[in-house]
């Protein structure tokens, strides 16, 4: 391992672009968890963020697999030769946004009938896990092939996904709390999952075209952009008493259950 300044500046650079793509990892993570029995989200937050530094490492230790991916064609739709990449990054956006759309309708309208009648819905452990795992397969991807692009040493690329695997676990809880103490925030952070499900699929369908336009750079001063209106329009309207969103009862051993 040989520490030089080259070496030290790509650490601080890959640490910060690990913090800020595992933002949208962290937001996806928190709302799943929030949904989970309360004795259960502390548990399920931690392990969510857990898999996801375990998928970027383990993909780092197959460098030249996911080099491979990206230039590997697996069929062609339409005249349209499409990589393993891109259906990872196709399938991923579409989950997403499909999840996201269901989180929304779940916080605003409810999951019960439209009378209020038939029992709460609630998820699991397991397949919050499953879910989180699925999606931290393409965030993993995103994140590892900008690691290879920006540090050339493998040391480099391990420090700054454990550094910022730490600084995620430490800002979990804050973030959780932040959203549910401001509703629009969360509702915000659901439409920043719906459009970077989109920007995934216009990933995986164009990459060329992507990269081109630069899209990822709009989307995230989109979002950046929006979060700092709403953090104004929180100091602005602090007197008025927030929408409160539809919560998913905890479940407990001492709840009845009857009916």
């Amino acid at each position: 391992m040989e520490i030089t300044p080259d070496a030290l500046v790509a650490l601080l650079t890959l640490t910060v672009l690990e913090v800020v793509l595992g933002i949208d990892n962290i937001i996806f993570i928190t709302i799943l968890a929030s949904r989970l029995p309360a004795r259960q989200q502390g548990l399920g937050q931690k392990l969510g963020i857990g898999i996801a530094v375990v998928s970027r490492l383990i993909l780092l230790t197959v460098l030249s697999w996911i080099q491979r991916l990206r230039h590997t064609v697996a069929f062609t739709v339409f005249g349209h030769a499409l990589t393993y990449r891109s259906l990872v990054l196709l399938g991923g956006g579409l989950f997403l946004l499909a999840k996201a759309t269901h989180e929304i309708h779940a916080k605003l309208e409810g999951e019960n009938n439209q009378h209020g009648h038939g029992p709460p819905t609630h998820l699991s452990l397991r397949s919050m896990l499953v879910q989180v795992a699925l999606i931290d397969l393409v965030f993993s991807l995103d994140s590892v092939i900008t690691a290879v692009g920006i540090a050339k040493q493998y040391w480099v690329m391990v420090t700054a996904i454990l550094v910022a695997a730490g600084i995620m676990v430490v800002a979990v809880d804050a973030i959780n709390r932040f959203l549910e103490r401001h509703p629009s925030m969360k509702m915000l952070a659901l439409s920043f999952l719906v459009l970077i499900g989109a920007l995934l699929i216009i990933e995986g369908w164009i990459p060329e075209k992507a990269e081109e336009l630069h899209l990822k750079n709009y989307a995230y001063f989109a979002m950046a952009f929006s979060f700092f209106v709403e953090l104004l329009n929180i100091r602005v309207s602090r007197r008025t008493r927030p929408v409160k969103l539809r919560k998913t009862p905890h479940l407990s051993g001492k709840e009845n259950t009857s009916t």
